[in-house]
């Protein structure tokens, strides 16, 4: 279901966490759909346990996988309202960072300062 492609810039996590979320995005992995383990899929990739719980960890952060301690990981129930508004403005700017000649590192830069300077005034 899942492949790599040792020659792509794009790192083993991101090329595993994309394919999932977009297995889950075009319903080929449905909700409650169990996923296999981060040791199995590491194992079935040839890449690292680490590699593989990170593109997990950015999943779960997401809200597109849930863990469900030792029972496993499963995809999430259907998105929310308020997921799916999010989705649509991180498309919208997405494009405009593209639109600016901004590139991904230094989107997702942006991203967290703006992140922890609301998060900090909101605790002021």
């Amino acid at each position: 279901m899942f492949s790599l492609d040792p020659d792509s810039p794009v790192p083993p996590f991101e090329q595993v966490r994309a394919q999932l979320a977009a297995a889950i995005d075009t319903g080929a992995l449905s909700p409650a759909s169990r996923i296999p383990t981060v040791r199995k899929l590491a194992a079935d990739l040839g890449l690292a346990v680490n590699t593989v719980a990170r593109a997990y960890r950015e999943l779960e952060l997401a809200g597109l996988i849930e863990t469900r301690g030792r029972n496993g990981t499963y995809v999430a129930g259907s998105n929310s309202p308020s997921r799916a508004a999010a989705a649509r403005a991180a498309r919208d700017f997405v494009r405009r960072m593209r639109d600016l000649g901004i590139g991904e590192a230094e989107s997702l830069a942006i991203v967290r300062r703006e992140i922890e300077t609301t998060l900090h005034a909101a605790q002021l």
